[in-house]
């Protein structure tokens, strides 16, 4: 068997061994199915039993309010970004705020402007995207349809440590690239969206947390496939769904409640590996840059760069060599990132903080 190595990929990302070594033992014939859940009907009581336990999962480490919809969907989080302002937006007579903080609120932002009047309520682009607007630059309109962020940026390794204010407009998230990593107050939101392949399961489904008043307002001249309305009624059922997917999303969930119960444990797990390799950036005299400011770390993606960029190829190398895997950076930021989400382990992080004190070691 193929020894596996520490996955730093920012996506399809890690997923937790005992999730794994589960969908393996029962691929072939699901216990009481006698059929692989790949090939069983999604309208099936054995299919039913598992998006129903995913939702319910779902709802309690996120403590998701009764009068919010949990959706399994399609097209990953760039779908939602269309989806967003074709509901929300498009018929409403008003405009959207975006907090554009990285590469995918920026992409969000775009996406919008096919549908409606779309502003950047802030832009740090000037910055290559490294920081969190204070709240005084904040240039937010008071009748806005709604206020998009991006609550993790994945390439630019930039975090909103809490939620912005944005009045009394719907909060609208993409949480692609953090969502489960810690507790969150979804009664502040009015959609939390989530690709799944960071940190909830496989690529193939999405999770759209949307509060059920903003999902009545869908516009009627949707197609039923994008109007979040028709989705919630038809319990994410009105095609066939990606079901290995959210079969695996099931599986996620079930080790994260087993293994830590809630989510501040997770979150507790989550602070000390991220804290271990910036301890490592901050105290390596400059042989090692940070991207993100240090009040807007990630604890789920963490941007580097060697301040000696010829020595980028032999890091990520010799990395590779001792099984630390997909640690290369973003063509925007250059470097290197190393993506630390819920699953990937303790010890994987051990191993990759010691190289890198090591790697200085033998460099400076």
């Amino acid at each position: 068997m193929e020894k596996r190595v520490y996955n730093f990929s920012p996506g399809p990302a890690a997923l937790p061994l005992p999730a794994l070594e589960e969908a393996q033992r029962d691929l072939l014939a699901m216990p009481g199915a006698g059929v692989s859940v790949m090939e069983m009907s999604h309208r099936s009581k054995q299919f039913t039993a598992i998006i129903e336990t995913a939702e319910a999962n779902l709802r309690k480490l996120l403590a998701i309010p009764e009068n919010y919809h949990v959706l399994f969907l399609q097209g990953g989080a760039q779908m939602q970004f269309g989806m967003v302002p074709m509901n929300l937006l498009r018929n409403s007579g008003k405009s959207a705020d975006y907090i554009v903080t990285g590469t995918w609120g920026k992409k969000a932002l775009a996406a919008a402007k096919t549908q409606g009047d779309a502003r950047a309520a802030f832009d740090a682009s000037d910055t290559n995207f490294n920081r969190i607007p204070e709240a005084s630059e904040l240039e937010l309109d008071p009748n806005a349809a709604y206020v998009h962020i991006t609550s993790n940026e994945t390439i630019q390794g930039v975090q909103f440590p809490t939620e912005p204010d944005v009045g009394d407009a719907p909060l609208v998230c993409d949480s692609s690239s953090d969502i489960l990593g810690w507790p969150v107050d979804v009664s502040k939101y009015g959609i939390l969206y989530a690709c799944a392949q960071k940190n909830v399961g496989p690529s193939g489904v999405t999770v759209v947390i949307i509060r059920e008043d903003l999902a009545a307002e869908s516009p009627a001249d949707l197609p039923p496939m994008l109007r979040y309305q028709d989705l919630a009624a038809g319990k994410s059922l009105m095609n066939t769904p990606p079901t290995f997917a959210i079969y695996m999303v099931k599986l996620v969930t079930d080790w994260l409640l087993r293994e830590f119960g809630d989510l501040e444990k997770m979150a507790e797990v989550n602070r000390k590996k991220s804290g271990m390799l910036y301890d490592v950036i901050d105290g390596s005299g400059g042989f090692y840059l940070p991207h993100a400011q240090a009040n807007c770390r990630s604890i789920m993606n963490v941007p580097f760069r060697l301040a000696n960029a010829d020595l980028d190829a032999p890091f990520l190398e010799e990395a590779g060599g001792v099984g630390l895997a997909a640690l290369k950076g973003h063509r925007s930021v250059g470097g290197c990132r190393a993506s630390i989400y819920n699953a990937m382990p303790v010890e994987g992080v051990e191993a990759l903080r010691d190289f890198m004190l090591d790697f200085a070691k033998k460099n400076a």
